[in-house]
């Protein structure tokens, strides 16, 4: 599928609100310059994650970068439009291919990275896989998981059962609005038995800008069996940058040394288009 011009009204964004996709109203923080005046890197957050959860991680990748960065909240998390379960076991590929053009689209998107966590990669993924837009540059995924391995649905159930019987369910509570319905429309698929068939690396082999995969060597939900899938499907470029001692979430785990190869990475790529290393002149 390529992607097709279309005219969209210019949005100006504010350092935080809801973007109107649809129905849905869909949250969401800008950091730095807009995307009409610089290039933006965009976060895709985790299966259980939103915008308030990544932390101030998007504020170092802008200062570290000069690039804007868009963060946002997928329906059905953070303080976006609920999506009650059951969620379809395609659910990210709807993300990658139905809303994440429409949420580019809608911000103005002109150039710059898509940076996606955990189901945020596999989205990330799939949307450069499966849409040849010229404006996503590069790909930075974080703990990304292209298929579904015994291992990690080990540390899934898990979770599940710290949700329903231990403190997990109130932590997130404090971040998501509707945090049953966040919680088992993520946990209900993956757990699904007709989900274990789900395998996206084919969109791998698609991919036409340069990739980095940040794992953690500890990860407790995907072995690095994801990595070797990437550099074996690719035809662009994959930087890999294992972070010692962390697990499913490096850039809380290990944050400086995460930081430092995610932003080394994208000054590269955008030094390569002439736009890197802004914040250095900032």
């Amino acid at each position: 599928m390529t992607l097709r011009e279309r005219e969209v009204p210019m949005l100006v964004l504010q350092p935080s609100g809801f973007l109107k996709i649809g129905d849905a109203d869909i949250e969401y923080r800008m950091i730095g310059p807009a995307p009409d005046t610089a290039p933006t890197i965009v976060m895709l957050h985790e299966g259980l994650g939103c915008v308030g959860l990544w932390g101030d991680f998007p504020d170092k990748i802008q200062a570290a970068t000069g690039a804007g960065v868009f963060v946002y909240s997928r329906a059905g998390y953070g303080q976006s439009s609920p999506k009650p379960a059951p969620w379809p076991l395609n659910f990210m590929e709807i993300e990658a291919l139905d809303m994440l053009p429409k949420i580019l689209d809608a911000i103005g998107f002109r150039r710059g990275l898509l940076l996606g966590h955990s189901d945020g990669a596999s989205i990330a993924t799939i949307y450069a896989g499966g849409i040849q837009d010229h404006r996503v540059r590069g790909l930075i995924l974080i703990a990304p998981h292209f298929f579904v391995e015994e291992f990690g649905q080990v540390s899934i159930r898990k979770t599940d059962a710290d949700y329903k019987t231990g403190k997990l369910r109130e932590k997130l509570a404090r971040w998501h609005k509707d945090v049953d319905g966040a919680f088992s429309g993520w946990s209900d698929v993956w757990r699904d038995e007709k989900f274990r068939d789900w395998d996206i690396s084919e969109s791998l082999a698609y991919i036409r800008v340069p990739v980095q995969i940040v794992q953690g060597t500890d990860d407790q939900y995907g072995t690095t069996r994801h990595v070797e899938i990437a550099q074996e499907e690719c035809y662009c470029p994959v930087d890999v940058a294992m972070i010692q001692g962390a697990a499913h979430s490096p850039h809380r785990e290990a944050a400086d040394i995460t930081l430092t190869a995610i932003a080394d990475f994208a000054n590269r790529l955008l030094t390569f288009h002439g736009e890197g290393e802004l914040g250095r002149a900032a």
